[in-house]
């Protein structure tokens, strides 16, 4: 990686955890049976703790754990999905809640009254990502009983490049006013292509687009995010220049964790190199290293991501065949200040 930015140390990490932070059970029945996928790293209370989504062969649900300083904790399930809700049924893939942006910051979480609010998507059938997703929010006092509010940002509402269904989503508060990120596919069966673009509101019920194309677009033929630039986190270094951390995806390749920079949130300029790329056979992201959480930890600034390997013999779940291994890895770089 090439980008370098005024008193904020490596972006790139310089150190890898040759384990899982946590895995998936391959326990048919459980809710993270066949995956664990979409951290989100944050403080509250000074505890750091990290919301995940679990793959289970009918959808996603959500989980939350914590850092007693040595290990994460088992995860518990804080949001299941619900049979009696229309998008809700089989999916509820909580991605992110809203915290404190500075990069070099605690990130700790921000209440507003009491609540703390977050966003999921929804994919509206049974099965892995199946139909067109939508975002949806929600609050809480305690972080672990949840209601739905707002609105929701829908795909037929977007731009064609927003089509085929919604995914993961970053939000945030910045001058008063919520900010959603998100990255999005198009309609194109097989080789669909995913983009992120970004939607405003004063209140989480109305959400206006701020433009009908991606702010991020996918990269020119040959580069890292060549067919995917997806899965923002938007940090803010001291010197005000913003920090989207994002996976990119290419034909060939496995899925690398990249950088782009904006002065404005609107108008973003990537770094062509990887932060992070797939490690070597056997380790535990030898596949795809990706979907990037970003959060500062004393004299580190941790790199929480989705570490995929493929297996050497399929395994087995219940009715379901496996052959990868997706759960939640960590790397890091140094910070001197």
């Amino acid at each position: 990686m090439s980008l370098t930015l005024d008193g904020v140390p490596p972006l790139s990490p310089s150190h890898r955890s040759p384990e899982l932070l946590l895995a998936p059970t391959f326990q048919a029945g459980d809710w993270r049976s066949l995956g664990l996928d979409c951290p989100f790293v944050f403080r509250s209370g000074g505890r750091l703790g990290m919301t995940m989504v679990g793959w289970d062969g009918e959808g996603y649900q959500s989980g939350l754990a914590w850092f007693d300083g040595a290990r994460w904790s088992e995860p518990e399930v804080i949001l299941r999905r619900d049979p009696a809700s229309a998008h809700r049924r089989h999916n509820t893939a909580l991605t992110s809640l809203a915290r404190d942006t500075e990069l070099l910051g605690q990130g700790e979480l921000v209440q507003i009254d009491g609540w703390y609010y977050g966003t999921y998507h929804a994919y509206p059938d049974a099965g892995y990502e199946a139909g067109s997703a939508l975002i949806g929010f929600v609050r809480s006092r305690d972080l672990l009983a949840w209601e739905e509010t707002g609105g929701f940002l829908r795909p037929e509402e977007g731009g064609t490049w927003e089509r085929g269904g919604l995914y993961k989503s970053w939000l945030m508060r910045h001058e008063d006013r919520w900010w959603l990120f998100y990255n999005a596919k198009d309609k194109a069966e097989g080789s669909w292509i995913e983009q992120t673009g970004a939607a405003v509101s004063d209140d989480l019920l109305t959400w206006e687009r701020v433009s009908d194309k991606p702010l991020l677009p996918v990269g020119p033929p040959g580069s890292y995010d060549e067919r995917f630039a997806s899965d923002p986190c938007v940090l803010r270094a001291p010197d005000g220049t913003w920090v989207m951390f994002y996976f990119g995806l290419a034909p060939g390749r496995g899925a690398v964790d990249l950088v782009a920079t904006s002065p404005d949130l609107l108008t973003w300029t990537r770094d062509p190199e990887p932060l992070l790329a797939p490690g070597p056979a056997g380790s535990v992201d030898d596949w795809h290293a990706h979907k990037p959480s970003v959060i500062r930890d004393g004299d580190r600034l941790l790199h929480v991501y989705c570490a995929v390997r493929r297996l050497a013999e399929p395994v087995t779940v219940g009715e379901r065949t496996v052959s990868e291994h997706r759960g939640i890895g960590l790397a890091w770089s140094e910070v001197t200040r």
